[in-house]
């Protein structure tokens, strides 16, 4: 029963942040990153990110990225497709060589360094969502290309970390299973397409003839989990897996039906959790001594993000306020540069000190995120 009054304590404590976060004008997201750090090792310690808790949290970020597919516009997708691809491999390009040049000028290691830059080089598109979803920008242009972008930063990243990991760590064994974990990712977007053409369409027609209760919820979310544990199996991010399930509900005629009840699971129990989850990692014990070194990997994280979204956009002829926008979509870290750490970490490319500075780094940019794109979907469509 402990699970229970945790549980009963993240949702209490989010609502009441979500809230008061709104009524000051901020998304509602800070407020629950925040209590997140003040339930967690950083403050009260009341809540600790056991299995349970990190369990629900997965489920909360497949769920909004679900529901991010569900609401995406395929047409925009597919039209913004080319300045995604330029805002990805540029928000790729600057970190790695900045963070990596940085590494090394507080005297790290080349390699380590270069892995440090690979972790400031991962986006975490949720964070964006849940603001661009609150300020009713997520189909626009801007909108469109930051989620975009975000996925093909999401599948480089995971590819480059998979090769840089064999010849980092010189595991032969890695780069010999390469070939077929690519072999496994083409065959997986096949059935993506497949899934977006026919099968959704198919399934969702059938879930309607089905007697049990609910049935177009739950065959919904079969097809969301299924997905993202396929995602998982190939060595892709689960949360790619719940993006394109939700596009492909998003072309079926039972669209809005399973984005209300899909979002009444998922804002009342499991997103509270992912948001609040974030923030039991953060610890301040080392924030003092390396003060100087998370300050300049932190500006740098931002800027390198911005500055490869913006130059990204203005390549493919957008203006330079919706650029703006864009580069402050692709700032915040999330659980993909969490991920990608304690990848680095398992494998000894991360060492104890830098993993502390780096979970910092990770919220500081998470945090950030909202503010700066608040700020610049405002003066665009504000």
């Amino acid at each position: 029963m402990e699970f229970i009054s945790i549980l009963t304590l993240i949702l209490f404590t989010t609502t009441i942040a979500g809230h008061f976060s709104r009524r000051m004008g901020i998304p509602s997201v800070i407020g629950q990153l925040l209590v997140g750090i003040l339930l967690g090792n950083a403050g009260l310690k009341l809540v600790h990110p056991d299995i349970l808790v990190s369990d629900f949290s997965e489920i909360g970020v497949i769920i909004l990225m679900f529901l991010a597919g569900i609401e995406s516009n395929l047409k925009l997708l597919r039209k913004y497709l080319r300045p995604s691809l330029y805002v990805a491999i540029l928000g790729i390009v600057f970190p790695v060589a900045l963070g990596t040049l940085s590494g090394y000028g507080f005297g790290v290691a080349w390699d380590e360094s270069f892995f440090l830059g690979l972790i400031l080089a991962a986006t975490s598109v949720s964070i964006s969502v849940e603001v661009l979803k609150e300020l009713r920008a997520i189909n626009t242009k801007e909108g469109s290309t930051i989620l975009g972008a975000s996925v093909a930063d999401d599948l480089l990243v995971i590819l480059i970390v998979s090769l840089s990991m064999s010849m980092l760590t010189g595991e032969p064994t890695t780069s010999a299973k390469l070939p077929l974990i690519l072999v496994e990712q083409v065959l997986y977007f096949c059935v993506i397409f497949f899934l977006v053409r026919w099968g959704a369409p198919y399934l969702m027609q059938l879930s309607n003839k089905l007697l049990a209760e609910s049935s177009v919820i739950i065959v919904s979310l079969i097809i969301c989990l299924g997905m993202s544990y396929l995602a998982d199996l190939v060595s892709l991010s689960s949360v790619v897996g719940a993006f394109f399930a939700g596009v492909a509900i998003g072309q079926t005629k039972v669209r809005q039906e399973v984005q209300l009840n899909v979002e009444a699971i998922g804002y009342a129990v499991f997103i509270p959790v992912f948001f609040v989850n974030i923030g039991l990692e953060v610890s301040f014990t080392r924030l003092v001594p390396q003060g100087f070194f998370i300050l300049v990997l932190t500006i740098l994280a931002i800027a390198s993000k911005l500055l490869g979204g913006y130059i990204g956009s203005r390549l493919s002829g957008f203006s330079k306020s919706s650029s703006l926008m864009v580069g402050s979509g692709m700032v915040s870290r999330g659980e993909m540069a969490l991920i990608i750490l304690q990848l680095g970490y398992q494998a000894e490319l991360v060492r104890q000190d830098y993993y502390s500075a780096f979970i910092l780094i990770i919220l500081f940019t998470t945090l950030a995120s909202p503010f700066l794109l608040k700020y610049f979907t405002q003066r665009i469509h504000g």
